[in-house]
């Protein structure tokens, strides 16, 4: 997996790239850790993720959790759209 960050003001853009999986999510867990407390708004970018797991959608919850609601998953693929619908998190989270 890999992981890039860019700072738009108090806006974050993480773009995930490749599988975000039990042995990959830590790393995203750590980005989202390292985010400062006055960003109010987290964009993840999932143009190129080609994979989630279980363990990658609880990673999501904790980024949402973290900026209050005010997250976008932005690009993501039909496969990763429909784990989204299948539960249930596409009427929590924002997806464009």
């Amino acid at each position: 997996m890999n992981i890039t960050k860019s700072m738009n003001g108090n806006e974050a853009t993480i773009k995930v790239e490749g599988w975000l999986d039990t042995q990959a999510a830590p790393a995203l867990l750590a980005e989202l850790e390292q985010l400062e407390d006055h960003v109010d708004s987290l964009i993840l970018d999932f143009s190129g993720l080609e994979y989630m797991s279980s363990t990658g959608l609880r990673a999501l919850v904790i980024a949402y959790e973290k900026v209050k609601g005010a997250l976008v998953v932005k690009d993501a693929s039909p496969r990763i759209r429909s784990i989204f619908r299948t539960t249930g998190l596409d009427r929590t989270i924002r997806i464009e």
